[in-house]
């Protein structure tokens, strides 16, 4: 792969007075009218907009670049007198790309948002609130539930609207384990049933997806009735160290037979659609969002299933998810101008069109209506996982606090250090108790 992939977009703009339509009034030369000059003023044309420029930035594989870059096109079409610049990278380079501009104050003016790091940037005040601009009506959210937009709030400001919800799942090649002579699994499987199928997958040459543990060790602990952290932020919220001893051996059982990619290989990934081990044929499954089922299938360009994480407990493990999120930075100096394209994302049929659900299914019930007898039979499969999920799940939990994002860093690496065969999980489970509760202290008051 390359290194990360940052590209500026200046599509041509025409900022003529023809462009923009009409003349500038009557004309003044500051000389008193003659007698019997006509002195009434004609009706003035419109003025022309004044010119806009603004900067958005966001993560993705190609697919997404490739129609968020048409939905700009069609929306400077639209608003002549708008140029926007397009910055993007895969997901980890985008946020060590953010970081240094954040804290330089050169965040640009609308920024894609990940609840994992939502606390983080609007708990220091680097992202605008929202809800002047829902209630002027530039950001018209009548038709999106108070439950899709209290996801984005941060304390009681609207710091990011939600683009889409999205429900954990297994994206799964039911043919692959047929012909492995494995029968697919049923939607209430277990984790002892996936242990079997990675088991017999392995016998065909096959190995299954990883999980990413700062997203899946929290939805184990809430089938097991626990929580990540603490509703105050200030410390993990897990009263003892079963639930982490329990999933980490898990899975240093499945590490060490073979069942998944190796750590090594693992460190070359990108995290795109194009080099998943699935997609190559290579795997049985690719754990993630609901919407990210669709760069892996039309990539794929075979039948592939979604299939939910395993149980017992599987409704109280899993939650709707917003998907991700478009954020206004307190940098900016257009937010109204960053809150008008914002409004065209979430509620334009013709943009979403092109979007079709791709960063998580419409938030707009009109606009969700308005796709269905538009979607392909990916795109099918998408929105009906998420109405599924919808009646087999539970409530979300709050946004992460602050300080979650190293806690996260420290879980991936403790992790390694587990399946490295550096520490044992047992001290790997008190170790990561003893360092993440001294980073989530700090939010202590």
């Amino acid at each position: 792969m390359k290194k990360a992939l940052t590209l500026v977009l200046s599509l041509s703009v025409l900022f003529t007075a023809a462009a923009c339509g009409g003349g500038t009034g009557t004309k003044t030369d500051g000389k008193t009218p003659a007698a019997g000059t006509d002195t009434k003023t004609p009706p003035a044309a419109t003025k022309p907009a004044e010119p806009v420029k603004l900067r958005i930035a966001w993560w993705g594989g190609q697919a997404r670049h490739d129609y968020t870059l048409k939905v700009i096109e069609q929306y400077q079409k639209a608003n002549p007198n708008v140029q926007i610049e397009a910055e993007y990278a895969s997901f980890d380079d985008y946020w060590k790309k953010l970081a240094p501009q954040a804290a330089a104050n050169q965040l640009p003016d609308i920024i894609q948002m990940d609840i994992s790091y939502l606390t983080q940037y609007g708990g220091r005040n680097q992202l605008v609130d929202l809800t002047p601009f829902t209630k002027n009506g530039v950001l018209n959210v009548a038709d999106v539930s108070p439950s899709a937009l209290s996801g984005g709030k941060v304390g009681d400001k609207l710091v990011a609207m939600n683009l889409g919800v999205n429900a954990l799942q297994s994206t799964m090649d039911f043919e692959m384990l047929k012909k492995a002579g494995i029968t697919p699994p049923e939607k209430n499987w277990t984790w002892d049933d996936l242990d079997a199928l990675a088991a017999k997958a392995k016998a065909a040459g096959k190995i299954m997806g990883g999980y990413r543990h700062d997203v899946f060790f929290p939805y184990f602990l809430r089938t097991q009735g626990q929580k990540m952290y603490s509703a105050d932020g200030t410390s993990l919220a897990y009263p003892d160290d079963k639930p982490f001893i329990d999933y980490f051996k898990r899975y240093q059982k499945w590490y060490d037979a073979g069942y998944l990619m190796s750590l090594d290989k693992e460190a070359q990934k990108k995290g795109t659609p194009e080099d998943d081990e699935m997609v190559m044929g290579n795997s049985i499954s690719s754990t993630g969002w609901s919407n990210q089922f669709l760069g892996l299938a039309n990539l794929a360009k075979r039948d592939l299933e979604m299939q939910p994480l395993p149980g017992p407990n599987q409704k109280q493990g899993l939650f709707l998810k917003p998907s991700m999120y478009w954020s206004i930075t307190s940098s900016s100096k257009q937010q109204e101008e960053a809150a008008k394209f914002i409004n065209f994302w979430i509620n334009d049929i013709e943009a979403n069109k092109i979007i079709k659900g791709e960063r998580g299914v419409p938030v707009s019930s009109k606009v969700k209506e308005a796709l269905k007898p538009l979607l392909t039979p990916n795109e099918v499969k998408v929105f009906d996982y998420v109405t599924w999920a919808e009646q087999n799940s539970s409530d979300m939990d709050p946004p992460n606090p602050i300080g979650s994002i190293e806690v996260e860093k420290l879980l991936k690496d403790t992790s390694e250090q587990i399946l490295y065969k550096k520490i044992s999980v047992e001290d790997a489970a008190a170790k990561f108790r003893k360092e993440a509760n001294a980073i989530l202290a700090k939010n202590k008051k």
